[in-house]
């Protein structure tokens, strides 16, 4: 895999070159992702690889020339670590529990819209995220880098207006930080307004993932201070 950067690059393979189009477009409208090649049958991909060095493939699986997972293990053998995401019409449970083996990131039926796409790319560009820049401190962060997200708590789901997606990068900055985080402070290490972050960690609080503790100033209000719990 490439250095971290803030691109994810990707290759398109796909046997049918209309589609491959349409999936690339797809690709890039999704922020931080970038097409830098595209490939229509399994040698492609595998030379395509080589060259560009990628760092998600998107493989269709029949392809003319040799079926899709069998191309991973050669990328493998070549020394690439590329994730593989695959597309495919192909859905037998054959084939799933194989691609599982095989270590991909997901499993998406075609046909499939933008928004089937989408998600799928967010949530991988999280967990990558997440798989590149962890420090295991324990059991606990293990279980968050296999998790690929943040998981409500069970039998419950988030709140309306709230996304796993936020949930995760606010529970993230919270377990990384020094000590315990404010709203603003939150808000400053993911990007979100301070608003949208107080909501997030008061959600943490109430569900008992994080503790809170006032500090008090000179003047004004106590500051409600975050910390997550082990």
């Amino acid at each position: 895999m490439t250095e971290p950067t803030d691109t994810i690059d990707v290759l398109v393979v796909d046997d049918d070159f209309m589609v491959a189009r349409v999936h690339r477009t797809f690709v890039e409208r999704v922020p931080s992702f970038r097409v830098v090649g595209t490939a229509h049958t399994g040698e492609q991909a595998i030379k395509a690889v080589d060259e560009l060095r990628p760092d998600l493939v998107l493989l269709d699986l029949y392809l003319p020339d040799v079926f899709g997972l069998d191309v991973i293990p050669r990328l493998r053998t070549a020394g690439h670590d590329c994730d593989v995401l695959v597309i495919s019409a192909a859905r037998e449970a054959d084939a799933v529990r194989d691609a599982v083996r095989h270590g991909v990131v997901d499993y998406l039926l075609k046909p499939f819209d933008y928004e089937d796409l989408q998600p799928r790319l967010e949530r991988y560009a999280t967990r990558r995220g997440r798989l590149l820049t962890t420090v295991v401190r324990g059991q606990a962060d293990v279980d968050r880098v296999l998790a690929g997200a943040f998981t409500p708590p069970a039998g419950s789901a988030l709140p309306k207006g709230m996304s796993v997606e936020t949930a995760d990068l606010i529970e993230r900055a919270l377990r990384d930080a020094d000590g315990t985080l404010s709203a603003t402070e939150a808000a400053a290490a993911t990007g979100v307004s301070r608003v949208s972050a107080r909501r997030y960690l008061e959600y943490f609080h109430d569900t008992g993932h994080a503790d809170v503790t006032l500090r008090y100033g000179s003047t004004g209000r106590p500051e409600r201070r975050y910390d997550w719990r082990a």
